[in-house]
Formats: structure tokens, sequence, C-alpha cells
């Protein structure tokens, strides 16, 4: 029970610590778009896009640990 309330937090502190680089990003950014698959995109969204990846990875990670300890739970 410890270790998923430790997973927990560890959940949280890691998407504020996301939601700040994504802050930092969208502010220190400059104006400029790039051609990405022809298309005109502002530059700050390409980063964005990596951090927001990063995110749903961690969630997808998450969820998998839940239904992992809920298998384990049943088994025994």
């Amino acid at each position: 029970m410890q270790s998923e309330s430790r997973t927990e937090r560890k959940f949280w502190t890691a998407l504020v610590l996301y939601g700040i680089l994504a802050a930092v990003i969208w502010f220190t950014l400059g104006e400029g778009k790039v051609l990405a698959f022809g298309r005109p995109v502002e530059i700050k969204l390409i980063p964005l896009f990596v951090v927001g990846m990063f995110v749903l990875r961690t969630w997808v990670a998450r969820e998998a640990e839940k239904v992992r300890r809920r298998g384990g739970d049943e088994a025994s």
C-alpha cells in the first residue's frame, strides 16, 4: 500500500514538472514557423508536442502499473 502512494506521488510530481517545462517552453521560445510535413507550424508547438508525448507515456505507465497490481492481488 505504501509503494502505491509513493507511485502516485511520483506521478503527480512528474506531471507538475512537465507543466513547468511546458510553461518555460511557451514563454521562452520566440515566434517563428517551420515546415512540418509541408505545412507551417509554430516553432514552440514542436517541443510542446514532445512534452505531451512524455505526459502520455507517464500516464500509460501509471495505468499499466495499476493493472499489474490488481492482477497480482487477484493471483494471491
